[in-house]
């Protein structure tokens, strides 16, 4: 951005939504991605901040909530909300956060600079979309860092804290995309030592309830394999095709699963898909599908992902081996890859006792439940405990 235009924006003391815009095209070329900006901005100023007017203060910083920059995937464009190199978090030591909590979010709003890197460090309605970062030319600061706790981030974010201890229920009610911002996000500096173990106890579920939710996965493929053809059998190609797009969507919820990744809500399901190992493989196969002219032709080409998505179970060797085949539906010359064959395979594995008192084939809170309104709210998620009694 030029000294010109930012001494003109500074003028205007803050940015119109037309001047949002044509800020964020001209700083597109000096674009720095937003997970990456937060951690610059707590090493070189957050915390000198804290060392001048808190020395020796006990704590951790990083950004492992929402937001399309902790995954990774974001854009200019995602600079237009809930974006910005003072979106971070503080975390302190209970006592200490009630007793310097909110003096040290004051001592931030007075001594960040309301710039970063050619980035604005204010933000304006921070409760419509998390907020919209605006060029402010002095005064105090309006920023985004939360000062908080480890065991109150967890709680707020998923529902609980993790070190309390995680029972079976509790996994399967805790949301994917929740946990992969988790996984995904960053941590700037952990003088407390809790945020490294809790984020290492969500790294990934334990072995068993692993195995459970791809018996699950597995079952979603196995009740809904023959709709596709016979859909198309009976002349529904619009079915046929809703249902060959269903079945993509669980075959690509079973592969992350396969590879041990947490799978985003829907607006980045595919992005992060494309990141798997297997995507080189099956994105190009799932294309055919979805371009196939008839249901004979997406049933060949669904069957060529199956036997993709076989081998990748057996590779790895959580269960003896299931054959990779494509045969009929029972005595329908519908051809399906009887995933029932691999639910059965990965539940004889399954030992533990509360693994095996959960209810079969319900799966986690993501695998039964598509609303939007109950994903995103871990308390809402929580209030489905009952499901698997």
């Amino acid at each position: 951005m030029t000294d010109r235009l930012l001494t003109s924006i500074k003028k205007q003391n803050v940015l119109s939504s037309s001047r949002v815009l044509s800020i964020r095209n001209t700083m597109k070329d000096h674009f720095i991605p937003g997970l990456k900006a937060a951690e610059l901005f707590y090493h070189e100023v957050v915390h000198p901040i804290l060392d001048e007017h808190f020395p020796g203060l006990k704590h951790a910083a990083g950004k492992l909530h929402r937001g399309s920059d902790v995954l990774g995937f974001d854009t200019p464009h995602s600079m237009d909300h809930d974006w910005g190199p003072s979106k971070l978090d503080l975390f302190l030591e209970e006592e200490a956060c009630d007793q310097s909590g909110q003096k040290i979010a004051t001592v931030m709003t007075d001594s960040l600079p309301h710039e970063f890197h050619d980035l604005p460090v204010d933000f304006e309605d921070p409760g419509i979309d998390g907020g919209t970062i605006k060029f402010v030319a002095a005064g105090p600061v309006s920023h985004q860092i939360k000062v908080t706790t480890v065991r109150r981030f967890f709680e707020d974010y998923i529902g609980l804290h993790p070190l309390d201890g995680l029972e079976a229920v509790d996994w399967l009610l805790i949301a994917p995309q929740f946990l992969r911002t988790i996984a995904c996000g960053k941590i700037f500096h952990d003088g407390l030592d809790e945020l490294t173990q809790t984020r290492d106890t969500l790294a990934w579920y334990p072995h068993e309830i692993w195995l459970y939710l791809m018996a699950c996965q597995w079952r979603k493929i196995d009740q809904e394999e023959p709709f596709m053809a016979r859909c198309g059998d009976v002349g529904d190609d619009l079915g046929s095709r809703l249902i060959a797009a269903r079945l993509i969507e669980e075959l690509m919820r079973l592969c992350f699963l396969m590879e041990k990744q947490y799978w985003p809500y829907a607006k980045w399901f595919g992005t992060a898909f494309s990141k798997l190992k297997c995507a080189e493989r099956l994105t190009p196969i799932f294309n055919t599908v979805h371009s196939a002219k008839n249901w004979r032709e997406r049933e060949n080409d669904l069957s060529t992902a199956y036997l993709q998505v076989a081998h990748m179970h057996n590779e790895l060797a959580v269960t003896n081996q299931v054959k990779p085949q494509i045969s009929d539906f029972h005595t329908r010359s519908y051809r399906v890859p009887q995933s029932s064959r691999f639910v059965d395979a990965l539940y004889a594995q399954i030992s533990s006792k509360a693994v095996k008192a959960l209810p079969q084939d319900v799966g986690g809170v993501a695998q039964y439940v598509n609303s939007t309104d109950i994903l995103d709210r871990p308390y809402r998620c929580k209030k489905l405990r009952g499901v698997y009694e």
